[in-house]
C-alpha cells in the first residue's frame, strides 16, 4: 500500500516552507514522485474611480508578478526537494482550483495547506475535494511533519467515508494506532455492526484497530474534542455526506473541519 505520485500544493501568498517540507518528508516515506504546484490567475475585472472596467495595462503588470512568484516558488521547490525524491514542477496561469484539479488526474494524494477565499490565488478545498477525484491531505496550520502516530477514522457508514478508508489506507498502515470512531446520540446494533466490519476490513489489509462511539449528535466540535482526547494528528473523514449547499446553510462535519487548522485533516468524496 503506497502512494506513488504526490502533488503538493504551494499558495502564491504564503509561505511554501513548512508544506513543501511535509510533502517531501512523505514522498520519501512512501518512495513516491513529488509533483510541485503552484497556480494564480488576473482577475478579468479592475476597479478603478469610474467601476470596474477591463484594463489591459493593469491586467499585464498582475500577469508579470504572478509569473515573478511562481518562478520564486519553482527555485524554492528545486532548492528545498533533495536529489534523492523525483520530482516535477507545474505551474499555471490559471485559478488554482481548477488547474489542480487537473493535475490529480495522475496524482494519488494531493497535499495543501488551508485554502483561502480569493478564488483567483488560493485553492478552494472544499470545491477541490468534490472535484479532483482523490484524497487531498490538508496539512495543520504551518506544520512540517505529518507522523501520523494516531490517525482518527470519523465513520459513518456512507460512500465518502468508505472511500476515505481506502484511500487512506497507506498512511493507516504506517501509524502506531488507529481509532474508528463514529458519532451518534444511541448505540444500537447497528451502528456496533458497522465498526466491527470496518475493523475487521482493515485487519485484512494488516491494520489492528480500535473502534469507539461517540455519543451525541454528529458536529465537528465534538469530533475535533475527542480527536484532542485520543492525540490523534490526522484525520480521516469522507467529506460532504450531505450537499455542499445544505453544509454551508445548516453546517456540517466537512465545513467544520475544512475550518480547523490544529490537526492535519484527509478528506476523500
Amino acid at each position: 500500500m503506497s502512494y506513488k505520485t504526490i502533488v503538493v500544493n504551494l499558495a502564491v501568498d504564503a509561505d511554501p516552507g513548512p508544506i513543501l517540507k511535509l510533502a517531501a518528508e512523505m514522498a520519501h516515506r512512501f518512495d513516491a514522485h513529488l509533483v510541485g504546484f503552484a497556480a494564480a490567475d488576473v482577475p478579468p475585472l479592475v476597479a478603478t474611480g469610474e467601476g470596474l472596467v477591463y484594463e489591459g495595462e493593469v491586467m499585464q503588470v498582475k500577469r508579470q508578478e504572478i509569473e515573478t512568484r511562481l518562478a520564486e516558488l519553482r527555485d524554492t521547490f528545486e532548492k528545498l526537494v533533495p536529489r534523492s525524491i523525483s520530482s516535477e514542477w507545474k505551474q499555471y496561469i490559471c485559478g488554482p482550483t481548477r488547474a489542480l484539479g487537473l493535475v490529480a488526474r495522475s496524482a494519488d494524494l494531493i497535499v495543501t495547506a488551508n485554502g483561502g477565499d480569493d478564488v483567483f490565488r488560493a485553492l478552494d478545498v472544499g470545491s477541490l475535494v468534490l472535484g479532483a477525484g482523490r484524497p487531498v491531505l490538508v496539512a495543520a496550520g504551518n506544520a512540517e511533519h505529518l507522523l501520523g502516530k494516531t490517525v482518527l477514522v470519523a465513520w459513518k457508514d456512507s460512500r465518502e467515508a468508505r472511500r476515505a478508508l481506502s484511500d487512506a489506507l497507506p498512511l493507516l498502515a504506517k501509524a502506531k494506532e488507529v481509532v474508528v470512531a463514529t458519532m451518534e446520540a444511541a448505540s444500537g446494533k447497528d451502528v456496533r455492526d458497522s465498526l466491527a466490519d470496518v475493523a475487521v476490513f482493515l485487519e485484512q489489509h494488516g491494520i489492528m484497530a480500535r473502534t469507539e462511539v461517540i455519543a451525541g449528535a454528529a458536529n465537528g466540535e465534538g469530533l475535533m474534542a475527542f480527536a484532542r482526547s485520543v492525540n490523534a494528528d490526522l484525520i480521516v473523514c469522507g467529506a460532504y455526506g450531505h450537499s455542499r449547499l445544505r453544509e454551508w446553510a445548516f453546517g456540517g462535519i466537512t465545513l467544520s473541519l475544512i475550518g480547523e487548522s490544529g490537526i492535519s485533516r484527509l478528506f476523500s468524496n
